[in-house]
């Protein structure tokens, strides 16, 4: 499987998961991720420009996301690919290759969609361990940064599963996921960043339905073909 297919598969995983993610004295990690979850599961559709990272690729776009599976992402790099998820049927276009590849994904999957649900997130409670990466203050996202942000670190509880860790920076003052990075088992990086979000703007059901060129060659059930 190439890499930007790769990207584009754990993208929107990973993307999913961010769709379905008030401290006085002491509030454990596992406490305020509830707080977050619970914050995200209020919102009925947001917009936010995505950035992604993927060892030496990168890719940009705007994600979609409307609860409470709805996904769409129009990339601006790689230029017109899109990922959109309609509840049953995850579609990717690659331009490139002039592909589009299909895999149905079963909504209750702890490694799919079911991510950006309650449900989802109480699977991630239960499988990863949750910490403060440095503590339950806010700490600037990066170096040099102004932006002050909680910082968590996820850790899996077994070997099944597919990140060995996953981190998530949060803004101390929206709640709003702003980066995710997620390691996965072979010790590849994918870091996503988040900015510029617009909440509960009544998209439309239209806007996560995707005609691909009639001259693309379709791939069905890709994830599970050599």
């Amino acid at each position: 499987m190439s890499k930007i297919v790769k990207s584009s598969i754990l993208a929107a995983f990973c993307l999913y998961f961010c769709s379905a993610l008030s401290a006085q004295g002491i509030t454990t990690a596992s406490a305020y991720f509830k707080t977050v979850s619970d914050y995200y599961a209020t919102l009925k559709d947001y917009e936010a420009d995505v950035e992604i990272s993927a060892d030496k690729q990168q890719m940009a776009g705007r994600v979609s996301y409307k609860r409470p599976n709805l996904l769409r992402i129009d990339f601006t790099n790689p230029q017109e690919q899109v990922i959109v998820f309609n509840g049953d049927m995850l579609t990717i276009y690659l331009p490139g290759a002039s592909a589009v590849l299909q895999q149905a994904v079963q909504s209750d999957s702890a490694g799919g969609a079911s991510l950006a649900t309650p449900q989802g997130l109480s699977l991630m409670s239960r499988y990863y361990v949750i910490a403060y990466e440095i503590g339950q203050e806010p700490v600037p996202l990066e170096n040099g940064s102004d932006e002050m942000v909680i910082k968590l670190i996820l850790t899996r509880r077994n070997t099944s599963e597919s990140f060995r860790y996953i981190k998530l920076a949060i803004n101390a003052e929206t709640k709003l996921i702003r980066r995710v990075e997620a390691s996965t088992t072979k010790a590849e990086t994918f870091v996503f960043d988040f900015l510029d979000y617009s909440l509960n703007q009544d998209i439309s059901d239209q806007r996560f339905i995707y005609d691909a060129p009639s001259s693309a060659n379709n791939f069905n059930n890709f994830l599970f073909t050599e």
